[in-house]
């Protein structure tokens, strides 16, 4: 999909991707069916801007994804040359109706998802894949969710489609035991794609919103699905409490405001109690990684002021999730609740354990946050040159902004400290 048409086709497209695939994979293989609908959204992407959405989109992409698919079946038999581009179609297309039973309207997306997440692929394959899907993600930005280059996502996502082909999957929900090993692929999948909607890998805006509400919507209807796990629980009330935040997380023109100035007026009270009923039900079912976050985030939203939260108890939580977590983020965020309880000398030793780990080496949050401790330390040089290195690694243009402002702030510390 192209990165630069209008926000209001790239909503519509990313509603309808899934629904026309899941009407494609009822009648086709899974690795054709989603080449063929990733053709019609690229179609529509570039007409769609520039005529106007047709009056039936859902139909329209049906239609040209079934042309694709038939021209591709027409070559690969030598049956004759391939029909004319989508560039080419005629607008009087736009008042296509699929035939009963493909039926674009119903969302199958959960299906779809539980679908993508097959035994036979591997957990990271599955998360790809269902991103490429379900999510919509480009895989550029799929790349850079995983921390691998793009060409390496390109292949794993292409093997990933032939696996299931060669696997013979049917578009169905699996049953209980096949369903149950999947979910925590489904988990993961929609915490990436949370992730990318709260905080855009790359452009203009600091928040994909529809990304964001899409995977708090299918988690919702997982947990309909699942109504006793305890990690579904605790992602949904993850996603919730963090999305409480967003209306505060922007200025008038975009720019990012960190947690310890954004206006706690602003956050979403509604969100923020459903939230903390279902860390409640997610940590008496078990402490998981995502109800373990989850209950770090309530301390943060439950928090009258910047002044009131509890950071021993947020540190204790990360002491525990890093027990059942061995993630690299996750002990980044932790040196932020060690120097709040210990000092930030105390989180900059940390870093320098964990700037050894390969996963997260180069990453930009991590010379953001050692730039952040020392500040706090008063390092201002050294800040001022890691705030900077932060922000030459992102593509996020906000993020960037504010990180090179905290590198002029640490700058002008330094000078009037000298002077």
């Amino acid at each position: 999909m192209t990165e630069h048409r209008a926000p209001t086709v790239e909503h519509l497209l990313r509603e309808l991707a899934p629904r026309v695939l899941s009407v494609m994979a009822r009648r086709h293989d899974f690795e054709t069916a989603e080449d063929a609908v990733q053709e019609a959204l690229i179609a529509a992407a570039t007409q769609w801007p520039r005529d106007g959405v047709p009056g039936n989109p859902a139909g329209w992409l049906h239609h040209v994804a079934v042309r694709r698919l038939t021209d591709h079946v027409r070559s690969e038999m030598s049956r004759r040359q391939r029909e004319d581009t989508v560039a080419g179609e005629v607008w009087a297309e736009w008042a296509f109706v699929p035939p009963p039973d493909a039926d674009v309207r119903v969302d199958d997306s959960l299906t779809l998802l539980f679908m993508c997440c097959h035994p036979t692929l591997t957990p990271a394959s599955a998360i790809a894949l269902t991103l490429r899907a379900v999510g919509g993600l480009t895989t550029v930005e799929i790349a850079r969710a995983f921390l691998v280059p793009e060409a390496t996502m390109a292949q794993r996502i292409s093997r990933a489609k032939q696996a299931i082909r060669a696997a013979g999957a049917t578009f169905s929900m699996p049953a209980d035991m096949e369903r149950d090993s999947r979910v925590g692929s489904v988990l993961h999948v929609l915490y990436l794609i949370f992730n990318e909607g709260y905080v855009s890998s790359e452009g203009a805006q600091l928040h994909r919103v529809d990304l964001a509400l899409e995977a708090i919507r299918l988690v919702r209807a997982t947990r309909a699905l699942l109504p006793r796990d305890g990690e579904v629980a605790g992602l949904l009330a993850l996603m919730l409490l963090t999305e409480a935040r967003r209306a505060a997380r922007t200025g008038v023109n975009g720019e990012l405001i960190p947690l310890d100035e954004q206006d706690r007026s602003l956050w979403d009270r509604a969100l923020i109690a459903e939230g903390s009923v279902l860390v409640e039900e997610a940590l008496q079912a078990g402490a998981g990684p995502y109800a373990l976050q989850s209950a770090i985030a309530a301390l943060h939203d439950e928090a009258a002021s910047v002044g009131e939260t509890d950071w021993p108890q947020i540190l204790a939580l990360y002491d525990v999730l890093g027990e059942v977590s061995d993630n690299p983020m996750v002990k980044l965020n932790r040196a932020v609740a060690v120097a709040m309880v210990h000092g930030p000398i105390e989180a900059l030793g940390q870093l320098d354990r964990l700037e050894q780990d390969p996963r997260i080496t180069g990453h930009y949050r991590l010379d953001a946050v050692r730039a952040h401790l020392l500040q706090l330390s008063a390092q201002f040089d050294q800040a001022e040159k890691r705030y900077r290195a932060a922000a030459e690694r992102t593509a996020n243009l906000p993020e960037r902004d504010y990180l090179l402002m905290k590198a002029a702030a640490a700058a002008r510390l330094l000078e009037q400290r000298e002077h």
